[in-house]
Order: C-alpha cells, then sequence, then structure tokens
C-alpha cells in the first residue's frame, strides 16, 4: 500500500487515533477529584507533601518515560510501544479502587506514568507522521482536545460517584473499560506509522532553525532540546511551567475548596471545567497555530493563566464561582499553549530525530506535575494551601516573558 501524508489521506487512522487518546486521557481523569481526598479522609494523611507524592511520583515517572519513549518507537515501532504502554496500565484502576495503603496508590501512579509516558507519547507521534508538515497544529490541537476532553469528563463523572457511593471503588471502575478497551483497540485497528516518518524525512532538507538530517544519538537531542536551541529551551521551559499550574491545581485544588465549603460535586466541576475548557477549546487553538503561528499563542496563553490564578487566589467572588471562573482562564490558556508548543518542537526538530526531540521536550514538561506538587505541598506547609496558587501564578508571568523575549516564530511561512 502506498504511502501518503495528510489528514484527508489518513482520515480513518487518524480518527482511531484521537478514540485511543481519549481513553489514554480518561485515566488521568480518574485521580483528578477523588485521589487526594482518599489521602485526606481514608488514609487520614495530615501532610500536604505526602498528600501530593501521588502526583510527584507520576509526573517524575511519565517524564523519564517520554524521554525513552521516542527510541522505543524508532527501535520497536510506534505501535508495540502503544501496546506495551496498555499493559503496563492494565493494574492502575485496580490498584486505586482496591489498594489498602497509600503506598499502592503512588506504585498505581508510577505504573500509570510509564503507561502514560508511552501511549500518550504514540499518539502524538503517530498523529504526526500521518499528518506531515502543514496541519501539525491542528493534528496536535485533536489530539490534546481528546485527551484532555476526556480528563475533564472523567474528573467530573468520578466526582458524582463518589458523592453517590464513596471514594472507593465505584468511581475506578470505569478505568477498567478504559485500559481493556485501550488495549484491544491499539492491538486490532491501530497501524503503525513509523513509514509515513521516513517518507517525511526524505522530503525535508532542514528544519525551521536550519537544522539537516542526521542520527544524533539521545545526549545530543536533550542538549539541543533543553538548552542550546534557544527556540526550544524556551519551549521546553513553557511546557515544563504550563504543567506545574496542571500539578499545582491537581493536588491543591481538591484540598482547597473542600475546606472552603464546595462539596464534592462541586469539587468535580471545578476539577471538570479546566480540562474541558483546555481540551475542546484545542480544537480552535490547534489550527490557529498553524494560521497566526506558534509564539504568540504561547506568549498570551501563558498570561490567560496568570489571570486564572488571580481570580482563584484572591477570591473576587464564592469559592465555588471563583473556582469555575479561575478554572476556565487555566483552561483557555493552556488550550492556547499546549498545541502551539507541540508544533512548534515539531517545526524546529529534523524527522530523522523529531521522535525523541518530542520526548525531550515532554520530560521537561512532565516534570512539571512533579515540580507543581512539590512546590505545593512545600508552600502549604508553610504559608497555606493558597499561596501555591499566588506562587504558581507568579512563575507562569515570568515564563511568559521568556517566551516573549527569547523565542522566535518557528512556523514556515
Amino acid at each position: 500500500m502506498e504511502i501518503k501524508l495528510g489528514l484527508k489521506e489518513n482520515w480513518k487512522q487518524f480518527s482511531l487515533l484521537v478514540l485511543v487518546n481519549m481513553l489514554v486521557g480518561g485515566m488521568v481523569g480518574l485521580e483528578r477529584t477523588v485521589v487526594p481526598l482518599v489521602g485526606t479522609e481514608e488514609f487520614k494523611i495530615g501532610s500536604d507533601i505526602v498528600i501530593f507524592s501521588f502526583i510527584i511520583a507520576f509526573g517524575v515517572v511519565k517524564a523519564f518515560t517520554n524521554l525513552v519513549s521516542g527510541i522505543l518507537a524508532d527501535k520497536y515501532t510506534r505501535k508495540r510501544v502503544l501496546i506495551l504502554g496498555w499493559i503496563i496500565g492494565l493494574p492502575v484502576p485496580f490498584l486505586l479502587a482496591w489498594g489498602p495503603g497509600w503506598n499502592w496508590i503512588i506504585a498505581a501512579n508510577m505504573l500509570l506514568g510509564v503507561s502514560q509516558g508511552l501511549t500518550w507519547s504514540m499518539t502524538v507521534n503517530m498523529k504526526i507522521d500521518l499528518v506531515g508538515p502543514r496541519k501539525r497544529g491542528f493534528a496536535m490541537g485533536i489530539n490534546e482536545a481528546a485527551g484532555y476532553g476526556a480528563v475533564g469528563l472523567t474528573a467530573l463523572l468520578t466526582g458524582y460517584l463518589a458523592a453517590a457511593y464513596g471514594l472507593r471503588p465505584q468511581p475506578f471502575y470505569i478505568g477498567i473499560f478504559y485500559t481493556v478497551a485501550g488495549l484491544i483497540l491499539s492491538v486490532l485497528v491501530i497501524q503503525d506509522t513509523r513509514r509515513h516518518a521516513q517518507l517525511e524525512s526524505a522530503l525535508v532538507t532542514a528544519t525551521s532553525s536550519g537544522e539537516k538530517m542526521h542520527r544524533p544519538n539521545l545526549l545530543w537531542v536533550f542538549k539541543e532540546t533543553s538548552f542550546r536551541n534557544k527556540d526550544l529551551f524556551s519551549i521546553s521551559q513553557a511546557g515544563l511551567i504550563n504543567n506545574l499550574n496542571d500539578g499545582m491545581s491537581w493536588g491543591v485544588f481538591p484540598l482547597l475548596f473542600i475546606t472552603m465549603g464546595v462539596g464534592l460535586e462541586g469539587v468535580g466541576w471545578i476539577k471538570a471545567i479546566y480540562p474541558v475548557v483546555w481540551g475542546v477549546g484545542q480544537i480552535i487553538t490547534g489550527p490557529l497555530a498553524d494560521r497566526v503561528g506558534r509564539k504568540p499563542l504561547i506568549v498570551w496563553g501563558m498570561f490567560v493563566q496568570v489571570l486564572g490564578h488571580i481570580v482563584i487566589g484572591l477570591e473576587f467572588f464564592s469559592p465555588l464561582t471563583s473556582g469555575l471562573v479561575g478554572s476556565v482562564f487555566l483552561g483557555v490558556g493552556t488550550a492556547m499553549v499546549y498545541p502551539a508548543l507541540l508544533a512548534a518542537v515539531s517545526d524546529a526538530t529534523h524527522p530523522s530525530w523529531r521522535a525523541s526531540g518530542l520526548g525531550v521536550y515532554r520530560f521537561w514538561r512532565d516534570i512539571g506535575y512533579a515540580v507543581g506538587a512539590l512546590m505545593a505541598g512545600i508552600v502549604a506547609h508553610y504559608l497555606g494551601l493558597i499561596w501555591a496558587v499566588h506562587i504558581a501564578g507568579f512563575v507562569t508571568f515570568l515564563s511568559g516573558m521568556l517566551v516573549w523575549i527569547r523565542m522566535k516564530e518557528t512556523m514556515k511561512k
């Protein structure tokens, strides 16, 4: 069968990958509302740092898995790595539902981090492989919309299930469906896309930064993406700070709003609205990144997130309303940033090492989960939960300014 690049030419496989990434995102959504409360109410943990340890474990493991996912994809094919990710994720909902102690929850999150690092990385790489260079923003917008839309809807559903049936085990039953369905689809209907990447590699002479085709080792890619290339450095730090916000909100928001008198259903809505707006918004911002460029969306997306922190941190309205409005701003800002960052990395890396470059970027981005949770735990211990929101807003502003000053536009006109 002849290999062609483009969304129209590969729409069936693209659509199936969208469905798979909805299941991938749903696995993260399982934890957004319920797990912090399992720690405080079921296991009676009083330390914020200990409570947030499950996010730290998830973020660190996912980040390092992202780092090697590109190498694994190039060596063993995208499809095999995708299947492996689902197999590793199979025990997660069972551990979350019936784990007898907090260490079991942390173990579940370590497995979830590996699973997410493999499955989500592959859906990103495979969609980029299929569509080619002209529709990268659109492809990433659809991919992340599917994933984070499922995160939000699952967070909302688990909030209602927890309010109706208790914190465990019922809210985690849907995770069993997600893992089984994701594995079946990945084995039976998803096709590998490495030949599409090889076709594009043969057609590309140089990237937006002038980089020509070669096959560098991971150390070279890590240095180039992390600090040697100023555009990739700007992108990587923005990704880290963006997920710092998510890691902070993941742990802080359920505890903060419960102490403010918001019920489980209300917390579920607050935790759902952020990733739902984030996800659905990328249907618009992904294609927009292909029209106006990457940099404007990254810079102004960071500043819109700052507005979300201000609304929540200064409590302009009632606790529930502040949480909802602030989460909308956080979601809109993240929707602007997310597909633009992924598309910008793809612009600045040659197809011959793009999977590894995306892996390094996603390493820094997802380390943000751990950094955000650790920062929130320390700050909450000494200053209170609300100060974690203030500090996250301040560093987000600094990150947006750095992109504004240092990064040049990566999209080819």
